[in-house]
Parts: structure tokens; C-alpha cells; sequence
């Protein structure tokens, strides 16, 4: 009973529980979470999660905030700032910008990416108090707010820039800002991009920061300049922290918090930036996450037992005695190729143009990385020639049961978004439901990944499967197989930039913030492998279910790029990015 239905009940209990704590964070002191939709520019359609604290109402306006995610992320990346926000009494319209989660269009269709949109929309809410609208974007998501600034200089009361810049990536910005507050990481791995100083520990320094400033040398850290009551305030944060941690530490929300509380007039319930509690939110969704993944090997196990699939219940039969040279070499093999091919293969993969099948450029580069390896693998499988492995294959069982166990996990992530308004994510890591258009877009990408997944999971199985080893020890060294080289990638990469403030490979600061995600992800897939190999003697239905799932993940969390009208940059500008 316990083996049949073990992992599956786990995995609803972890999903519960967790959805359950994410859901009464979020919504702590009465707040209200919608799921709105809003007429954007261009006959585009705009998505945001609304925070409504209970005491904003049409007889008590409260102050509001619009909160922009960056590059390649979505609308609940901004949650640390939404929650503690509106848990202090203002509304918070977290958007998703133009080419991004639900929202209609693409990256460069319109170059505010929805901003000035997104705030007409928030100020149409009678329960907004319309003179004390703060704006907040993190990254590339200062564009839409500088864009929504200078669409309406006397639209807002005071912005906070996280990890970003005024008028970024072409965005207009604006002739005046009211009441600025940059907060911006000593270890941002974009200080050169963001404000022309090689790192962030010397930004303030930036002689753009001190025309912004208007000041005629360095900024002070922490000093706030100017007054608030004409808009001319202005100040500088610069916590100990990287480009995605601003988002994701106490330093960088509380400097938001602060901000607002000082600039904003009519919060109902004034708390200390330090009181926080966002944390708890991540905690349960990514507690969800790991159900998720327990329910897909649940759901797996469970299926075995129904007379359809019955058939694939095959004994493993692997050709390896033991751990010899031959294994560690494969180890070895397996987990750093991934991570050494990782950043040629991306730059490289920006010439696979997004187009109308393969819309998203991020991804398009990543299935060049994925195909790359998937050649690499072909090749080395001769110089690992061993005993010639011996799979028990039904290839129609193999992609129904693949089909049934994701259909299983998706429902689950359906009802928990319709039902507590959450996904499965912790910080960079988000998965989330598709709507029609992604569910369309990941038809094409999930042939690209299937073929990586058939080669990369058979040669797992060939060449580290080793007779009689228990299942703990083959799951942990599946697991780790796969992700150990990313690993590896990110400890170099980190403890460089934490000693002398920059990446070991500074150029690739976009890339190695893409390469974090790699290390649960992979894990999961190390984790999916071993559990569906040693129940059916095959790669095949773990494969489909890799397959299905890194699809559905990629396409529903990154940038959609190609439009009707979309011109190819030239061989030379695409190298160039």
C-alpha cells in the first residue's frame, strides 16, 4: 500500500500544506488577491494580480502601488513587495509586462512594455486614493514604470527603482521623477548595463546616479536628498546583494517598504520595514513544488498498477557490475559537459531567431544547448562503449503514461492556482498553469526536448545504472549527476563575484542568473529518471515526462519575442547581445 500510494499522498499533503501557508501570507489582514485583466495599448490585453487590503474602499481611497517584474519572469516574482505592501494598507497591482506570463504581445512590440497601461488601469479603481500611486519596477521592469512616469509625470508620487535604471532598453524616460529611491545591489551582476560602473558596490559613484541625483559628486548611501513635498526626494540603498536577491531579501523589499511608507500618505496599518513576512510564501510554494514532483512519482507509481500500463512493470537490467573507472568517468562526463557547453551554446543559440513556431527567444537558445548536448552524448557513448545496455521499451504505453502522470500534475496546479491563487515556485524557480496561447506555443518545443531527453536519459541509464544498487543511492547519484556541474558553474561564478565584486565571467551576467534555476531542475530530472527506470526497464516514459514537463515550464515563465511584424536582427547584432 505504502509503496503504491506513498509518494502520491505525500505529495498532496506537501501541496496542501504548502498552498495552504502560501495562500494565508499572501492575504494576511483581510487582503484580497484577483486575477484582473486590463485593456492595454495597441489592442493588447494586460494581466496583474491585484493586493486589495480590506481597508481600501470607495468611502477610504487607499494609496496604491504598480509593481513591475523583470526580464524572463512573471507577475509573482513581485510578491515579497505586494505582500508587505499590502499588508500595510496599499493596494498593489503587480503586472505582467507586455510579451510576458499572461499578458497579450511580445518583447518589443511596444517599448513601454505596458507600463503607462498598466497605470491608467490602477487609477481607474475607486478605491484607489489617485494622489498617492507609487510605482516600483525590479531590472527591466524599471522600463514600463519610467515609461508609465513619463507618460504621466503628475500621475505618481514617488518611485523606487530595484536593480535598475531610468529610461532602460530604449523606454522613455522620464523629464522628471518624483521622489526617487534606487536600491541596487553591492554584488548586482549588471552595475556596468544598469549605471556604467563595473560593480555594484561602486554605483555610487555613477556619474548617471548623480544627474538622476542632481548632485555634482558621489551619492551618499542612505542620505535622502531633497524634500518630498515637491518630489525631489531622492536616496540610495545598496545592500550587500545580487541582481536576483534584490527581490528576494529583507534588504531590498525593506528599502521598498521604507520608501513608500515615507513618501505614500494614508497606509491603514504603518508597520516597520523590518517586519516581513513574505518569506512564508515561497516557503509554501516551494513546498508545493516538491509535492508537485512527489505527485508525478506518485501518480507514476500508481499507474503501473492499472491493467493498461501493467505490462510496463519490467526488473531492471543494467550492464554495469559496479562503481569501476568506467562509472566515475560517465559521472564525471554527465555533470560537467552540461555546464561547460552551457554559456557557448547560448550565445551561440541567440542565432536560432524566434519566429512564429518558436517564438521565445530565451528558450530557443536553450534547445540549441539542449540539442548540442544531446550530440555531444551521441559521440561519447562510443568512447563509453561498455556491455550493451538492454532496454524493455512499449512505446504507446510509454507516452500514455507519460501523458496521464503530467495531466495529473497540471490538474493539481489548476486547482491550487483556482482555488488559494498560487503556483509552485520558490524564488527563480515558478511553475506555472498555461494559458491557450503558451498551451499552443509548447506544442513545437516539445519535440526539441523530447529528442534531448531520449538520448540524455538513455545514456544515464546505460552507463550509471550498476546492478543491485539500492534505490536510495541510484536516485541520489542520478540526481546528482545532473546537476553537479552547475553547481560547480555557480560556486565559481558566486565566490568570485562575492570576493572581487565580479562574475568569474563577467560578460555572461544574464546567463549565469538563467544557469540557477538549472540545479533543482536538474535534480528533478536525475530524480524522475531513476524512479521510472527502475519500475520499467526503460528511458523512454521518463523521458516523455522530462519532455512534457521542461515545455511547459520554459514557455509558461520566460519572454515571448516573435509578433506579426517582427524583423530578424542582422548575424552581427545578434552575436553582439
Amino acid at each position: 500500500m505504502l509503496r503504491k500510494w506513498g509518494f502520491f499522498i505525500l505529495g498532496l499533503v506537501l501541496i496542501l500544506g504548502g498552498s495552504y501557508l502560501a495562500s494565508a501570507i499572501q492575504t494576511s489582514g483581510g487582503v484580497v488577491l484577483r486575477d484582473v485583466r486590463f485593456a492595454g495599448d495597441n489592442g493588447l490585453v494586460q494581466s496583474g494580480l491585484l493586493y486589495v487590503p480590506k481597508s481600501a474602499t470607495a468611502a477610504r481611497p487607499a494609496p496604491a502601488v504598480l509593481a513591475s517584474h523583470g526580464y524572463i519572469n512573471t507577475r509573482e516574482m513581485q510578491s515579497p513587495f505586494a505582500i508587505e505592501l499590502a499588508r500595510r494598507g496599499f493596494v498593489v497591482l503587480a503586472m505582467d509586462m507586455v510579451g510576458h506570463g499572461y499578458s497579450d504581445g511580445a518583447v518589443g512590440q511596444v517599448k513601454d512594455l505596458g507600463g503607462p497601461a498598466a497605470l491608467r488601469y490602477l487609477q481607474s479603481l475607486a478605491f484607489v486614493d489617485k494622489a498617492n500611486i507609487g510605482l516600483e519596477g525590479h531590472s527591466m521592469g524599471g522600463a514600463p514604470v519610467s515609461s508609465a512616469a513619463a507618460a504621466q509625470p503628475d500621475g505618481y508620487k514617488a518611485m523606487v527603482l530595484e536593480g535598475s535604471t531610468p529610461g532602460f532598453l530604449g523606454a522613455k524616460a522620464p523629464a522628471r521623477i518624483n521622489n526617487l529611491a534606487v536600491v541596487f545591489g553591492q554584488y548586482d551582476e549588471f552595475a556596468p548595463l544598469m549605471w556604467g560602473e563595473p560593480k555594484g558596490s561602486l554605483v555610487a559613484n555613477s556619474p548617471k546616479l548623480a544627474k538622476v541625483f542632481g548632485v555634482a559628486g558621489p551619492v551618499l548611501v542612505g542620505k535622502i536628498y531633497g524634500a518630498v513635498g515637491d518630489g525631489s526626494a531622492r536616496v540610495l540603498e545598496n545592500p550587500p546583494v545580487t541582481h536576483p536577491w534584490e527581490h528576494f531579501s529583507r534588504a531590498g523589499v525593506g528599502g521598498a517598504v521604507d520608501w513608500f511608507q515615507k513618501t505614500l500618505v494614508g497606509e491603514a496599518n504603518p508597520l516597520p520595514p523590518a517586519d516581513q513576512i513574505w518569506l512564508w510564501k515561497d516557503v509554501g510554494t516551494g513546498i508545493g513544488f516538491v509535492g508537485f514532483i512527489c505527485l508525478l512519482l506518485g501518480t507514476f507509481e500508481a499507474l503501473l498498477t492499472v491493467p493498461v500500463f501493467a505490462s510496463l512493470n519490467q526488473p531492471t537490467q543494467p550492464v554495469t557490475e559496479g562503481r569501476g573507472g568506467r562509472w566515475w568517468l560517465a559521472f564525471l562526463l554527465t555533470a560537467a559537459v552540461p555546464a561547460l557547453t552551457f554559456y557557448p551554446a547560448m550565445k551561440f543559440g541567440v542565432l536560432f531567431f524566434p519566429m512564429q513556431l518558436f517564438p521565445q527567444s530565451i528558450q530557443n537558445q536553450l534547445i540549441v544547448w539542449a540539442l548540442a548536448n544531446a550530440l555531444i552524448t551521441l559521440v561519447l557513448g562510443f568512447v563509453l562503449r561498455g556491455g550493451k545496455p538492454v532496454f524493455t521499451t512499449d512505446w504507446p504505453k510509454s507516452v500514455g503514461i507519460a501523458a496521464a502522470t503530467v495531466a495529473v500534475g497540471y490538474l493539481s496546479l489548476v486547482v491550487v492556482d483556482a482555488v488559494f491563487k498560487v503556483d509552485y515556485r520558490f524564488w527563480v524557480l515558478g511553475l506555472k498553469p498555461l494559458d491557450g496561447r503558451h498551451a499552443l506555443m509548447a506544442i513545437p518545443y516539445l519535440i526539441p526536448w523530447t529528442v534531448f531527453f531520449l538520448v540524455a536519459l538513455r545514456a544515464l541509464a546505460a552507463n550509471l545504472a550498476v546492478k543491485g544498487e539500492g534505490f536510495i543511492f541510484q536516485t541520489g547519484a542520478w540526481k546528482l549527476a545532473m546537476c553537479l556541474g552547475f553547481i560547480v558553474l555557480l560556486v565559481v561564478q558566486y565566490a568570485t563575484l562575492f570576493r572581487t565584486g565580479l562574475l568569474f565571467t563577467a560578460q555572461e551576467p544574464l546567463n549565469t542568473i538563467v544557469a540557477i534555476q538549472f540545479v533543482p531542475l536538474l535534480a528533478t530530472i536525475g530524480a524522475i529518471a531513476a524512479v521510472t527506470y527502475r519500475r520499467t526497464n526503460s528511458y523512454v516514459p521518463g523521458a516523455l515526462i522530462c519532455a512534457l514537463l521542461l515545455s511547459w515550464y520554459v514557455t509558461a515563465g520566460t519572454a515571448t519575442h516573435w509578433y506579426p511584424g517582427f524583423k530578424l536582427p542582422t548575424p552581427g547584432a545578434a552575436r553582439s547581445r
